[in-house]
């Protein structure tokens, strides 16, 4: 990859973990996931989202399948938390270190509590941000959980697939 990368393929680098950068044109006019989908044309259960959350006033973050939404009360029950609401853009960019649409949760700013979904744990590997618009790297769940600290629960809302 030219340049020095972003912190989080950086990180992956240092670590030494084992991933694959996968760069497309990001094109706009579309989520940002279910683009990354069409553009590599991968299987939209492989490919997850970033979403930052505030959990009883903290930032917290949640990695779920693109074509997921996020079941808040969940997030919010799998860090001992009673209520959770979807942190400002703003607030989420600043954490994080990434712009919207970017968010990665390798690499970010400041360390936050993570949630990964349940569906990753038996995927061989997953996709999720590197670190900007129409940049995805693939790499194994169970090094995703090691790098971010994540706990494994249900986080997605049930029978509610995002188009």
């Amino acid at each position: 990859m030219a340049g020095k990368g972003t912190p989080a393929t950086v990180l992956l680098a240092r670590q030494k973990i084992a991933h694959t950068v996968h760069t497309y044109v990001h094109q706009g006019g579309q989520a940002y996931g279910p683009e990354a989908v069409e553009a590599l044309g991968l299987d939209p259960a492989r490919v997850f989202k970033t979403l930052v959350a505030e959990v009883d006033g903290a930032l917290t973050v949640g990695i779920l399948p693109v074509m997921s939404s996020l079941d808040l009360k969940a997030l919010a029950a799998a860090v001992g938390g009673k209520r959770a609401r979807m942190a400002e853009v703003g607030v989420a960019e600043r954490a994080t270190g990434y712009v919207a649409g970017g968010i990665s949760p390798l690499g970010q700013r400041t360390r936050l509590p993570t949630v990964l979904d349940v569906s990753a744990r038996d995927l061989p590997t997953l996709f999720c941000s590197g670190g900007r618009r129409g940049l995805e790297v693939e790499l194994d769940p169970a090094d995703l959980v090691r790098l971010t600290g994540a706990r494994i629960a249900r986080i997605t809302a049930a029978g509610r697939e995002r188009g």
